[in-house]
């Protein structure tokens, strides 16, 4: 496009636009934010709004669309939350005082991680910004919610723990070096919504990226913030804190402090077994309710909301922090009084921490600061109940507790109760804090009264009795006193007109007060928005001592939320064990008793060492509860680690390091993976990465193949993980090929269980209880009745099952000493066998509708085939 044919102010746009080219440019024309081009485009599609034109010296009109300034926030959130990035371009001078074109700046790019306002943000989640930086073989990342001013950074050696990370923080924007993105970029478009952004080099070119990493953090060499030595990382912080001042046009002083953590510090879950265990979000339609958050998020403050989602997103490995943590949800579990105490103390305050972000980022609102005086008036009272508690944590809360009464007093005495959204609508500094806002606004309610008892003092000074005092728009205030008094005019009077009958006259008082009158509203404005400024700026001093009692009121809250759901739920202190062993009576499944409506949750025991009881191998049918069974000792162990009660009559737990679940997957269409491949995968995975202090959850492990290549294959993996040579984790194993129960005799520390069912002619019944020693049936053919298979196919699957029983259907038996090779099956037989091989398998409860009817079509036509 030739620049120099369009009009001087697009001029000006496509200039702007040159510098943003990744980013819809908002551009601010008067009460309109107007968008051009291509962009104007894109927002009338995504945002529903009328696409039209404009003459800009362009052959064809440039297509337009626009917003208003007042309600902008809406529309550019809506924008953000389909992954584009906004460039908010405001007028830099009045255009009333400008000569020429107004000036006009970007002052902020809006992308889906940079986001502050509290409209386009959930309340109880973090919104985090990751950056990937690979290099030298080490992967460095950074984690950053500017919206609370929290940095995390790791480096990791693994590509598979990369992936792990991102999974543990859901990032709502990813940027990524080349090298990154060499790697990585599959794997992260196929697994997280937010898609990776390469950036330039020069955002981690290594003097500016240290240089402003020491700037920010206050510190004189990398090694006092434990980035000695770790290359990834600090490259990730620098490229980190660089994007996050390009973006917001200012730097985030609010960031003022660095988190360096080893990934072995917290027990590591990778990206499968978190979505199969729905430790924050379902698996389904990603939301909390029927997630183990949902049954324990009790909190009263968005702040402890999104601590305990953090805490469940690290569960701790040391016991010392895994006890100080369960003996604060005692205490509080405990004591009724002083639990619905503090519930009542947290329930009146707001998100604070967001609260700060904004007054550090100068977008704070008069009700922003509001909401901050009335969450710290609640902290004496929250300071008082913390001094009772004995705890470990809490008695550490206790004593760093400050209920900054000096800032809760400023704000009381300057801002007024009921606000305006806008400093700029008045109304905000309260009476008694400014003596010349009050002055001013005296002047507007007795403007009128000033007047008249200066026109009062001049007639009795004068003696002049029908002197008056008028106003118009070309002199403003003015004396006026007719002919016949004039000899009484005073020498200080300064005639301004003269008319047939009468003088006109202006006093410097009569100008002082007409100045006062007149420009009070206006001054009143601009004095406001600087007092709520410098306001602001003293608030923004005690950033730090905000930000500690945020955390410190988000921990409290996170405490309470435990107490209370174990109240609620009837749930256990576990003890926290050292032996490598899990201990569990009468456990039950979280999530799934708070679902059940019309039946008890049956609950179980478990037992788990590293000895005797490595492996339990569990067989039974499909539906009777294996999987979830084996999810709830899952559950009941991540719970024990982030300090949680439990839900069992009795727990004992040893600390894991990590959680693998290999749990009915199925076809990753995305990355062109079937359902075999993508089970290998992870099964690959875990083998890889688990220790012998990590909880495995195995299901179903081979049936994506052939019968005897998939026992094959569970077989070994069984000899692989409990091997204490090899692995030797403690596992659960379930599965269906009953040959593996032969292992129990076989090999070391594994051990028998199956799902007791009750059956009556041809009906059963799942009595939900795991009990010792190997199913004697897998009820294939009866739970497909069960799931509405046709009679015909259930009669016809029946009798093929008796031929195959009665040795007319001849099949191949897996025996690990002699198997035989030389056995051969008619093409009739050998249809039979695979049908009565696929029920026997069949999994129903992790078919979808559509899935479940193409099967039973499938094995319809393949039985009137044969």
């Amino acid at each position: 496009m030739d620049i120099s044919r369009v009009t001087p102010m697009m001029q000006q746009y496509l200039r702007t636009k040159e510098e943003y080219p990744d980013c819809i440019l908002m551009y601010r024309l008067g009460d309109f934010y107007e968008m051009f081009f291509d962009d104007a485009v894109t927002a009338s599609r995504e945002l529903e709004i009328a696409l039209t034109g404009k003459d800009c010296g362009l052959d064809e009109r440039a297509p337009i669309c626009g917003v208003p300034h007042h309600s902008a926030t809406v529309y550019i959130s809506r924008l953000v939350g389909k992954g584009y990035k906004v460039a908010v371009c405001e007028q830099m001078e009045d255009p009333k005082e400008a000569k020429g074109i107004v000036k006009r700046e970007v002052v902020r790019v809006i992308t889906p991680g940079t986001v502050i306002e509290e409209t386009m943000l959930d309340d109880k989640k973090n919104n985090y910004l990751a950056v990937i930086y690979s290099g030298g073989g080490v992967t460095g990342l950074a984690f950053s919610d500017i919206s609370t001013g929290e940095l995390y950074t790791t480096q990791v050696i693994d590509t598979n723990a990369v992936i792990d990370e991102l999974a543990r923080y859901e990032p709502a924007e990813i940027i990524i070096n080349e090298d990154a993105d060499g790697i990585f970029s599959k794997k992260l478009t196929a697994r997280f919504e937010a898609v990776p952004a390469i950036a330039d080099d020069d955002l981690f070119e290594y003097e500016s990226r240290n240089e402003k990493i020491l700037s920010q953090f206050h510190k004189r060499s990398l090694k006092e913030l434990s980035l000695d030595g770790k290359n990834a990382a600090a490259a990730a912080v620098g490229g980190m804190l660089m994007y996050l001042e390009q973006t917001q046009k200012s730097s985030v002083p609010y960031i003022s402090e660095l988190s360096f953590y080893e990934t072995a510090q917290y027990m590591s879950i990778d990206a499968a077994s978190r979505r199969n265990l729905e430790i924050t979000e379902t698996m389904r339609d990603k939301t909390k309710r029927g997630s183990l958050l949902g049954v324990l998020d009790k909190t009263k403050t968005s702040m402890g909301a999104r601590k305990l989602k953090q805490w469940l997103e690290k569960p701790l490995v040391n016991p010392v922090h895994i006890n100080n943590r369960l003996y604060s949800v005692r205490e509080l579990n405990e004591n009724i009084m002083l639990r619905d105490d503090i519930a009542a103390a947290l329930s009146g305050i707001y998100d604070m921490a967001r609260i700060v972000s904004r007054v550090a980022l100068k977008t704070v609102t008069p009700r922003d600061l509001v909401s901050l005086r009335l969450s710290l008036a609640k902290l004496p009272e929250l300071d008082m109940l913390l001094t009772k508690t004995t705890s470990p944590v809490l008695q550490e809360l206790s004593r760093g507790f400050d209920i900054m009464s000096d800032l809760r007093e400023l704000l009381e005495y300057a801002i007024t109760d009921d606000p305006p959204v806008s400093v700029k609508d008045g109304g905000v500094i309260r009476k008694g804090f400014h003596e010349e806002i009050d002055a001013l606004r005296n002047a507007i309610t007795n403007g009128k009264q000033w007047i008249a008892e200066v026109e009062a003092e001049e007639k009795q000074t004068t003696g002049i009795k029908n002197l008056k005092i008028s106003y118009n728009k070309v002199f403003g205030y003015y004396i006026e006193v007719t002919k016949s008094n004039l000899k009484d005019v005073p020498e200080t009077y300064i005639r301004k007109q003269t008319l047939a009958n009468c003088e006109r006259y202006i006093t410097p008082k009569l100008k002082e007060i007409e100045n006062t009158i007149l420009g009070a509203s206006e001054k009143i404005t601009n004095l406001e928005a600087h007092v709520f400024e410098d306001v602001r700026s003293r608030v923004a001093q005690e950033t730090e001592r905000l930000k500690n009692v945020c955390d410190a009121v988000a921990s409290v809250d996170a405490l309470y939320s435990l107490a209370e759901a174990a109240h609620k739920n009837n749930y256990t202190m576990p003890e926290v064990a050292h032996d490598g062993s899990v201990q569990i009576k009468d456990g039950r499944h979280p999530v799934v008793e708070k679902m059940l409506k019309s039946a008890m949750f049956i609950p179980n025991d478990t037992m788990l060492n590293t000895d005797t009881d490595r492996m339990l191998i569990i067989t039974g049918p499909n539906m009777a509860g294996k999987s979830t069974y084996m999810r709830q000792v899952a559950l009941i162990t991540l719970m024990a680690q982030i300090g949680s009660f439990v839900p069992a009559s009795y727990a004992k737990i040893s600390p894991v390091d990590k959680i693998f679940t290999r749990v009915g997957a199925s076809d990753d269409i995305a990355s062109g993976q079937s359902t075999f491949m993508l089970e290998m995968t992870e099964v690959a995975n875990i083998l890889k990465n688990a220790t012998k202090n990590s909880l495995i959850i195995l299901d179903e492990i081979g049936r994506g193949t052939s019968t005897y290549d998939g026992l094959s294959i569970a077989w070994s993996v069984v000899e692989y993980v409990q091997s204490k040579k090899r692995l030797g984790a403690k596992t659960l194993f379930a599965t269906h090929y009953h040959e593996l129960t032969d292992l129990e005799d076989k090999l070391d520390g594994v051990k028998n269980y199956r799902i007791a069912v009750k059956k009556r002619g041809d009906d059963i019944t799942f009595l939900r209880k795991i009990v010792r020693g190997g199913a004697d049936d897998s009820y294939g053919i009866e739970v497909a009745a069960l799931a509405g298979v046709p009679k015909e196919v259930i009669s016809r699957a029946k009798e093929i099952l008796k031929d195959i029983d009665d040795g007319q259907i001849r099949r191949e038996r897996f025996d690990s000493d002699t198997p035989e090779t030389d056995s051969q099956l008619g093409f009739e037989d050998m249809a039979a066998v695979e049908i009565v091989e696929k029920l026997k398998v069949m999994d129903v409860t992790t078919l979808t509708p559509i899935e479940a009817l193409n099967t039973l079509y499938k094995l319809v036509n393949e039985a009137k085939g044969m």
